[in-house]
This record gives C-alpha cells, structure tokens and sequence, in this order.
C-alpha cells in the first residue's frame, strides 16, 4: 500500500498548505478556525464498537454506554461473543446494537493488516459487517487508520459546511459531493477536517440548527 497516512499535527499542517495553495475558499475556512485538529483514535475492535455504540445516539449517552461496557468487561470481541443479551442490554444497548456488537465479535477481522489495506478494501471489508455502514467505515479510515485521502460525502455536517464555504444553493448530495471532493485530493482527509471546523465556526455566527 502506497497511501499517506496521518499520525501528528505535520501531516494536518501540510495539508492545510496544500489546500490553502489551491482553493481561495479553503484558504478562507482555514483562516477562521482557531485549530484543524488531528483526532487520531486507536484502530482495532474498540473502535469500532464504539462506532457502532455511537450511532444514533448522543454524545453523553454513548460515552455512558462506552463507560459501562469497559466496567463490565464487554470491550473484547472474546467478551461479546460469551455474553448473554441480558448483559449486553444491560449496558444499555438496543437488540439491534446487540446484534451488530456480536456480528462484529464474529468477524474475526484482520486489525493489522487493514493497516496495510488499501482504503477502498478497507471500506469493502468493513462494510460486509452488519452495522458498519460506508459512513462508520470511512470515519474509521480516517480517525482509526489515519488515512489522508479519504473522505465522508454522506456526513450531514460536511454537506452543510460545503455548502456555506460554496454558497451552494442546497447541500450537496453525496455522489456529487464525492466528486466535488476530488479536488482536494490527495489531502481529502485534512479537507473533511477543515470543513468540520469551520461547521463549528458558521453554526456558531449564523445559528444552523
């Protein structure tokens, strides 16, 4: 695998140069925001329950979840595959979520060696897995693996950013926001993590629900 990947602030700092070099609007959201911030997670099996846990839910509720689990011991794909849905459900999860934690605990995925996966194949393999939509496998390539050409076209948050950096009339789809994305190759990572911040910066001048 040749891809960029991401691991310190460096990275964050040359893709903001590039994008700055080659986009005015870029150059612009950049310059509002205090910090384009590098968000490296772990990888492997935590992760991506946590992705799962945190889906339609807050932010509390799934930290709250999360603390349950780690107390319980229920963090291990060994530890869900053993446990009763009781236990599970316990920890204050759906039966659906259930159902996903155990799918995952079974697919026995190679963590390391997506490391060395192309990202495409990563995202492929991920969502073969019930639960990991295109969306959890694309945050996890970015945030988990730490890939810098990746990007999240169906993130609500990002389509109302490009939307307001382009003054686009409505927000973009996500086919045609993964094509406007190219553009920003091969730093399409550093430019979702432009957009999410300057989200925070519009929503708070403008008052976006």
């Amino acid at each position: 695998m040749d891809e960029r990947v991401i691991t310190d602030t460096a990275g964050i700092a040359e893709g903001t140069a590039h994008l700055a070099r080659i986009c005015p609007r870029m150059a612009h959201a950049i310059s509002l925001v205090e910090e384009v911030p590098l968000r490296w997670r772990g990888d492997g099996f935590e992760a991506l329950l946590g992705a799962i846990v945190s889906q339609q839910v807050s932010v509390a509720a799934a930290d709250a979840i999360l603390g349950r689990m780690r107390a319980a011991g229920l963090v291990t794909p060994q530890a869900i595959a053993l446990s009763d849905e009781e236990n599970l459900r316990a920890a204050g999860l759906s039966r659906q979520k259930v159902r996903y934690l155990r799918a995952l605990a079974g697919a026995d995925l190679d963590y390391a060696g997506l490391r060395s996966t192309p990202t495409e194949a990563v995202i492929t393999t991920l969502t073969e897995i019930p639960g990991i939509g295109t969306w959890t496998a694309e945050i996890y390539a970015m945030f988990s693996l730490g890939r810098a050409d990746v990007f999240a076209p169906g993130d609500l948050a990002l389509q109302e950013s490009a939307r307001l950096l382009y003054d686009l009339p409505e927000r973009p789809k996500p086919a045609a926001f993964r094509v406007m994305a190219e553009a920003w190759a091969p730093w399409r990572s550093v430019a979702a993590r432009v957009l999410w911040a300057y989200y925070r910066v519009a929503k708070d001048r403008e008052g976006i629900a």
